[in-house]
């Protein structure tokens, strides 16, 4: 997540902890497969931005397979996809830093996301200054009471089984993300679509696209420790594959003013993914055995009731290699009085835990609501987007336009 600095004292909590037992079991989906995939056979609106990657399919004989509109983007964008797997993708050259909406390119290369690998992926720390963490004290609610994350149950498939993982390569090398697999209302069982945070996908305003973004649903299955994992089998540590994004969407609003410390973006941090199997083609939902419907009718805190965080903190004191979740009543937060108010929640989770989501009840279903964004650096709270009729429109046109494929 984006850290916020701020020298002010925590304040007195406003809310007791509330009893999550309800959010908690509506969690536990149990997922109907536990293994590899198998095969089988745009809105107007301005921040409705939508992405395309390149095809990463193989040929056969080990080569990347890539239709030829998006292989005529490449090369218009000066990138040879064989060299780019060979290494190519590491220059960030900022000349070169894909950035526009439409730029997205994220070609598969298989194996490079090795356990050892997705161990080695960090969160970065990023921080704000006090005079803008205190910016807009008249628009935000007290500051919540931490609530200790406490750590899910395992394995993860019987318990929280759309919660996964985010990889992706920055500049700084690479990194880590929370994600969920949400339903495509306009493919109904066969969702291959992955809710995350726009700073998970894209640099904001002074950069670009990350590379090399890959899902892995119920990362570490049965929570072990660093330890066991160097004996863990691969379907422990990644019981469902990899998941490369073959299409990405955030708002214009992230790509345009976000920041490495959240900036005006931070109101509009969400994203979505459109994912495929490094192996196979059975579709995420069918693969996974669960998935989320997103609720966009953004409510206000008062008539929310309690939210749920879960994710994967990666900075200290936790590693990034076991689930986590907070549940709390939301209030309201917001770096400006000019920007959307986010929801805020006590919680103690860390950077790593950033694009995980964040669930409510609603009818006795579980549904994702938020994600978490950005949080102090003493990891009392955090923060996440309200959901509303731009993240919806974004999310249409990403089912609408890439969801079937």
């Amino acid at each position: 997540m984006r850290s916020i600095r701020t020298s002010a004292p925590l304040g007195r909590g406003r809310r007791t902890v509330l009893a999550a037992t309800g959010l908690v079991a509506a969690l536990a989906l149990t997922a109907t497969a536990c293994g590899g995939s198998e095969e089988d056979t745009a809105s107007d609106k301005p921040d409705a931005t939508a992405s395309q990657a390149a095809d990463g399919s193989g040929d056969g004989d080990g080569r990347i397979s890539i239709p030829s509109d998006i292989a005529d983007r490449l090369e218009e964008h000066g990138i040879d996809v064989d060299k780019w797997k060979d290494g190519g993708w590491e220059d960030w050259d900022k000349d070169k830093w894909l950035r526009e909406a439409k730029d997205f390119v994220n070609p598969v290369i298989e194996g490079l996301w090795k356990p050892e690998r997705m161990r080695s992926a960090e969160e970065a720390d990023k921080t704000v200054s006090t005079k803008d963490a205190a910016a807009a004290q008249g628009v935000s609610d007290p500051e919540p009471a931490p609530v200790r994350a406490e750590a899910e149950k395992t394995p993860y498939h019987d318990n929280a089984a759309p919660v996964g993982k985010v990889f992706f390569d920055s500049p700084e090398g690479p990194s880590v993300c929370s994600g969920t697999v949400i339903k495509d209302v306009n493919h109904p069982g066969k969702s291959n679509l992955v809710w995350t945070a726009g700073h998970c996908v894209h640099a904001g305003g002074s950069g670009g696209w990350y590379r090399n973004i890959v899902f892995v649903p119920a990362y570490n299955d049965l929570g072990k420790s660093e330890a066991d994992l160097g004996n863990a089998s691969a379907s422990e540590i990644a019981p469902y594959g990899n998941w490369w994004a073959d299409w990405a969407s955030t708002s214009n609003g992230w790509i345009q003013g976000g920041s490495e410390t959240g900036g005006d973006g931070a109101a509009y941090d969400y994203a979505v993914l459109h994912v495929k199997p490094e192996q196979g083609a059975k579709s995420l939902e069918e693969t996974v055995g669960a998935a989320l419907d997103v609720d966009f009718s953004a409510p206000p805190v008062a008539e929310a009731g309690a939210m749920g965080a879960w994710g994967y903190p990666a900075a200290p004191p936790y590693n990034g290699l076991q689930m986590f979740k907070c549940v709390d009543a939301p209030g309201r937060f917001s770096l400006s009085p000019s920007l959307p108010t986010m929801y805020r929640i006590g919680c103690t989770m860390t950077g790593g835990s950033s694009g995980g989501g964040w669930f409510r009840v609603v009818d006795g279903e579980t549904v994702l609501v938020s994600n978490t964004s950005i949080g102090p650096t003493d990891n009392t709270w955090l923060a996440g987007p309200q959901l509303g009729e731009d993240a919806e429109a974004l999310y249409q046109n990403m089912s609408k336009t890439y969801g079937g494929q």
